[in-house]
């Protein structure tokens, strides 16, 4: 039965009242909004800034008179002025392997360093303090931390503290998130942990807990405490601890890269946890049955051991189960049907193992699936027709197994799919037609198979995302409209062993990002086209060997690696790009010195061997010079900067540093 509702209007003498309210309001507010920081606290930020080293100038707002609300990274309570976060990490990543040193340089630039000094105990309302990924290597984490009681958030993950951890900071009974991840930390004992009764994340990844003994009795007894990471903390086995009485709170355990050689008995009496993390231990034997009993388990990772069972029946009733990890282990036996019963996981590696047997059907059961990857086993039989009912599949990887029979024409179907690894096999049949209806698909790789046949450009037509296109080495001959633009733009590129010729393929002129080119043995019997070598974008590597190609080259527009041999080139022997470390010219006919060539490119090993160069008989002594003049170049190239360039210096061990962290 609906109810009627009803509104009393208010009497009119009560609407100049209401007209005040936001009057009010908006006063107040303004007033907080021109609320000046607290003196003593915009004092005691100035002494700790005087304190910092700060190369890029990162905390330039705070200055003398100013509010310190609107200061970088100073968070202030609305109402009070207290400050009460400090948010003071490193504002740029860390580079990438591919960085220029400009981009190191900045980013080394970017940390603050120095001391840090105690006025932050001014700071009584300091619930937050994140002073991560910065660079404080020449200091301790200073004593007075476990002096401010409000902390509720403690981040210095990264920033490059050393030594031992304060035991003081067992005092922050109010501190709910720490991470002291990434730093140069020894403790030789975990027992101040026992103090943070509120604890829910605690990240000591990377520290040196061998002499900790005391790890499991201390952090398993935190009762609010839900993710525990320790991550390469140089951890063994203790058969002393069978079980945990304490700790249902905990849900995430990531004890990764540790030095364990069988699993802990201990973990399975944690019934609560969603998330277990042992990849990269040393983990022996079978995968243990009592898996099965975590019911809850939602991520499971046991990669990068030595595993060396079949695939326990048990862990394929964990149906909360998303993401599987069984890769680079040394497993055997057969995947089992019952994989179907998987039905919540989205990502399942047991890539790198001994698997054999077939791909079973039951796979197509996976709805949620988006990553499958049973790469490097010797798994045989066809690839299933029931992959194409899973329609979230966005990476698929099959590659280097002995997989026979065709591609299966449902793969069209996965309209998600943006990786597709079949290379490496022993596939047959078409290139299949149902490619071209992948319009999500990123990279293809479906080279080393026995692929035949004609492939056109409709195999490509809806394929506007493709950047990697990877299929040599099969029977496959490619006769495009002679007009066709490819939709795509591709960065990589691998046809060797395709018939692509006679002509050169003049869709490849459409390729404005194109840095990788392999199209040897391609029967192509052509004049190298003037545009070929002036791409706006330089290749790394080029190969054009095993072709009739003709003409002259004045120039390689090449980074890394040439191979031009075994065609029929004339003319002078073409200038190369200084940093080329890869060439080969033999088999054609070029001519003229090689001594300009070889001082040009000093490090560069270089074939040119029956070509008609008119100093061949010196060929060889100059081949010797070039190694030592390469060695010698390239070794000052590197090694100078890090001498005479002081950031450059800091920057190239932080690095080195954080390579040998992650191993």
């Amino acid at each position: 039965m609906a109810i009627a509702t009803m509104t009393t209007p208010l009497p009119i003498s009560f609407f100049p009242f209401l007209l005040l309210i936001p009057a009010i309001c908006f006063t107040i507010c303004h007033a907080n909004s021109n609320l000046l920081c607290i003196q003593s606290e915009r004092e005691a930020l100035l002494k700790f800034k005087n304190h910092l080293i700060d190369p890029s100038n990162r905390l330039s707002s705070w200055v003398e008179g100013g509010d310190c609300c609107e200061w970088t990274g100073v968070l202030c309570h609305n109402s009070t002025g207290h400050v009460n976060q400090l948010h003071l990490a490193a504002p740029l990543s860390e580079p990438d392997d591919f960085a220029t040193n400009a981009e190191w340089e900045a980013s080394y630039n970017s940390l603050l360093g120095g001391k840090i000094n105690p006025s932050l105990l001014e700071l009584k309302h300091l619930s937050s303090l994140d002073l991560s990924n910065n660079n404080f290597s020449s200091i301790h984490i200073p004593k007075f931390f476990g002096l401010l009681e409000s902390l509720t958030y403690l981040n210095l993950s990264g920033a490059r503290f050393l030594g031992a951890i304060p035991h003081n900071l067992g005092n922050l009974s109010k501190l709910q998130y720490l991470d002291l991840e990434g730093n140069d930390l020894e403790p030789k004992s975990l027992q101040w942990v026992s103090g943070l009764s509120s604890l829910q994340y605690l990240d000591l990844s990377s520290a040196n807990l061998s002499k900790a003994t005391d790890w499991v009795q201390v952090t398993f007894k935190l009762p609010s405490l839900l993710e525990l990471h320790l991550l390469g903390c140089g951890l063994e086995d203790d058969p002393s601890f069978n079980s945990i009485n304490s700790s249902k709170s905990l849900v995430v355990l990531d004890l990764s890269f540790n030095r364990f050689s069988s699993v802990p008995k201990w973990i399975f009496s944690l019934h609560g946890l969603v998330s277990i993390d042992l990849s990269g231990n040393s983990l022996e034997g079978p995968i243990p049955d009592y898996f099965g009993n975590t019911s809850f388990l939602e991520v499971l990772d046991l990669s990068l051991n030595n595993l060396n069972s079949s695939i326990p029946n048990s862990l394929y009733s964990l149906n909360r189960l998303q993401f599987l990890s069984l890769g680079q282990n040394q497993l055997q036996g057969t995947i089992s049907s019952a994989i179907g019963n998987l039905s919540s996981v989205t990502q399942l590696d047991v890539s790198v193992n001994q698997l054999n047997g077939q791909i079973p059907l039951s796979i197509g059961q996976l709805s949620s699936l988006e990553e499958f990857d049973v790469s490097e086993n010797q798994l045989n039989g066809q690839i299933p027709l029931s992959i194409g009912e899973l329609s979230s599949l966005k990476l698929f990887d099959v590659s280097k197994n002995q997989l026979s029979g065709q591609i299966p024409l449902s793969i069209g179907q996965l309209s998600s799919l943006e990786v597709l690894y079949v290379s490496e096999n022993q596939l047959n049949g078409t290139f299949p037609l149902s490619f071209g209806r992948l319009k999500s698909l990123e990279t293809l790789d479906c080279g080393y198979n026995l692929l035949e046949g004609v492939v056109s450009e409709t195999h490509f037509s809806n394929l506007t995302r493709l950047t990697t296109l990877a299929a040599s080495h099969n029977r496959l001959r490619f006769e495009p409209n002679s007009s066709w633009i490819p939709l795509f733009q591709c960065e990589r590129i691998e046809l060797g062993h395709w018939h692509l010729g006679p002509k050169f393929p003049q869709w490849l002129k459409f390729q404005k990002k194109l840095s990788y080119l392999d199209i040897s043995y391609a029967g192509i019997s052509d004049v190298m086209p003037p545009w070929f070598l002036n791409l706006p974008t330089p290749f790394e590597s080029l190969n054009l060997s095993s072709n009739q190609l003709r003409g002259d080259i004045s120039y390689l527009n090449v980074r890394s690696s040439v191979d031009l041999s075994s065609n029929r080139f004339i003319g002078p022997l073409p200038r190369v790009f200084p940093t080329l470390v890869f060439l080969m010219l033999s088999n054609n006919s070029f001519s003229g010195s090689l001594f300009e060539l070889l001082c040009n490119s000093a490090s560069i090993p270089i074939d040119v061997a029956n070509n008609g160069s008119s100093r061949e008989g010196s060929k060889v002594n100059w081949l010797y010079v070039s190694i030592v003049l390469g060695f010698v170049m390239g070794f000052w190239g590197v090694v100078a900067p890090l001498f005479f360039i002081r950031s450059w210096r800091h920057a190239y061990y932080r690095k080195l540093d954080h390579i040998c962290g992650k191993l």
